[in-house]
């Protein structure tokens, strides 16, 4: 089987270089990384002229173990990632902890992203005959070889092409990034603590669990990237940002009122429509975030996430924060339901968020 650089040398001394998928690997690893891995640890430190511990430093913010000394497991291109990392703190004027920090900001990025278009690219090569097969083991593994083999190579033969994209959606997503945080540092906000007001949902899948135990780990594979592909469009298309899947909830945020609450009906409407999901519940609150690592955490996110576990299948319940700018707000409607005690958060009475009918008031109370 192919194996990451991570995982052994890729030398030519290798005791299995004869072997037709180490040798495959070593050519795939010489067409992605500029060469062949010919370098020791030491040789990279020396080349790049940086001492060994920083090296070190660097190549575990990445994410990979550390090297043996006389692993020959680096290319020059190693070389040159870890001079531009040492030009990341000298010439630019950060300090150590924040370069790094910035390096494993990419690397855990790139992890999932490397993995996630691994097994997209070998499940488009399965047949079906292969892909009954892995649902009946295990849909995290590729048991063909020559799949295995085919998806690798193509995905080589795609790198050049994909990599201007990654690099231009890196730039769009970063300056989204810095608009948000200019528009964060109004002067005149006065949220709690100065953390930016956010509209925070989640989207539960109703009874996933039940689905977990019928379906085999490939159909439920196939049912999470449906949903979590589904959701991220609806989401994104009114201007909103997943802030993680896991499994069977979507977590969202959004800055302004209108488009979460249109987000929200959206997701249960789509979820009722497809005839491949469950029915989807979602809850939203509305106050200050506290944004770290790509996350949010705070009271607002405790309370949408328990709002949630007493949202009935296929609806919208919204917290009293969130109610109130709703109410100004045209195409939505309000419903009072009986007051509940949230766990960790107490006592709240939610508001069920509709779309207008022109049937009744805008806030009904039950």
């Amino acid at each position: 089987m192919v194996t990451s650089p991570d995982i052994g040398p890729w030398d030519r001394a290798h005791p299995d270089a004869d072997d037709p998928d180490i040798r495959l690997g070593q050519e795939l690893l010489g067409r992605l990384l500029g060469g062949p891995a010919t370098l020791r640890a030491k040789e990279v430190s020396d080349g790049a002229e940086v001492g060994p511990e920083p090296a070190e430093r660097f190549w575990h913010a990445l994410g990979f173990p550390l090297a043996e000394d006389d692993e020959a497991m680096f290319t020059e291109a190693d070389v040159e990632a870890l001079r531009r990392a040492t030009r990341l703190g000298e010439g630019a004027g950060l300090d150590e902890t924040t370069a790094l920090s910035m390096t494993r900001a990419f690397a855990r990025t790139m992890d999932r992203l490397s993995v996630w278009q691994t097994q997209l690219m070998a499940e488009s090569l399965m047949s079906p005959e292969q892909e009954a097969e892995i649902g009946e083991k295990d849909a995290r593994s590729v048991s063909d070889r020559g799949v295995a083999a085919a998806a690798s190579t193509r995905l080589v033969e795609l790198a050049d092409e994909l990599e201007p994209l990654l690099v231009y959606a890196w730039r769009r997503h970063l300056a989204a990034a810095i608009t948000r945080m200019l528009a964060d540092s109004d002067p005149e906000d006065d949220s709690a603590a100065g953390n930016p007001t956010r509209v925070v949902g989640f989207a539960d899948l109703v009874n996933f669990t039940a689905l977990v135990r019928r379906m085999t780990e490939r159909q439920l594979a196939v049912l999470v990237q449906r949903f979590e592909a589904l959701a991220s469009d609806i989401i994104t298309a009114h201007g909103g940002r997943v802030i993680k899947t896991v499994g069977d909830e979507v977590l969202f945020v959004h800055q302004e009122v209108a488009p979460a609450a249109a987000i929200a009906l959206d997701l249960v409407d789509a979820m009722t429509e497809d005839p491949l999901l469950p029915d989807v519940r979602v809850a939203m609150a509305y106050g200050p975030v506290l944004s770290r690592l790509g996350d949010v955490f705070g009271t607002t996110v405790n309370r949408a996430s328990r709002l949630t576990a007493v949202t009935p299948p296929g609806r919208v319940f919204v917290d009293d924060a969130l109610a109130r700018p709703i109410g100004s707000v045209s195409g939505f409607e309000l419903r009072w339901q009986r007051r509940r005690h949230l766990r960790g958060i107490g006592a709240v009475t939610p508001r069920e968020l509709l779309r207008t009918t022109g049937t009744r008031p805008r806030e009904e109370q039950g």
